[in-house]
């Protein structure tokens, strides 16, 4: 079987490559790059009055000097320490490859500070139906609850409506 097509309602998301450009339903919100690591900054967008997302400098494929990252987890770890209005982390995982010694810290730091963590397998319009399941279980087999973990592509919208959900358990009590 191959991945369904988006239904009516997130077809008009269907081009957009991003998570936050698919959670927010507009193209352009967050600047996407092919090069990894163009984020290097902490960027704040408002999706109401009370409720933001926030994109943290990414990590894994970012090609940046080893001295750029140590700076990256040294601030990191400073924003969710001291930010209590944080309600979970939804850490963006290529689902083609595994865990990295940066996705392994966040899920301890997770837990350790006992702030949800999701975990969205990115990208996965570039795999077939069968190895999606079978990636998404082998990835399963290596984690703790509380954390989540899903399927995603935000080129088909699939998987918005579990993120959606998700973050929306997150923040109720603001809603």
């Amino acid at each position: 079987r191959s991945t369904p097509k988006p239904s009516s309602a997130a077809s008009d998301v269907y081009k957009r490559q991003s998570a936050i450009n698919a959670l927010s339903r507009q193209k352009s919100l967050a600047k996407t790059s092919k090069t990894p690591g163009r984020t290097q900054l902490i960027n704040f967008f408002s999706l109401s009055d009370t409720i933001r997302l926030v994109d943290l400098p990414g990590y894994g494929y970012a090609k940046v000097p080893t001295t750029v990252k140590d700076h990256w987890h040294i601030y990191l770890d400073e924003y969710l320490r001291n930010r209590k209005c944080v309600k979970g982390l939804v850490l963006l995982v290529d689902i083609r490859h595994g865990l990295k010694p940066f996705d392994k810290m966040m899920l301890d730091w997770s837990q350790t500070v006992n702030i949800p963590l999701h975990i969205l397998l990115t990208k996965a319009d570039k795999l077939k139906r069968g190895q999606q399941q079978n990636t998404l279980l082998a990835f399963k087999k290596q984690l703790r609850d509380p954390i989540t973990i899903q399927i995603f592509s935000a080129k088909r919208a699939l998987g918005l409506d579990v993120l959606e959900n998700t973050i929306r358990e997150w923040i109720k009590d603001e809603i």
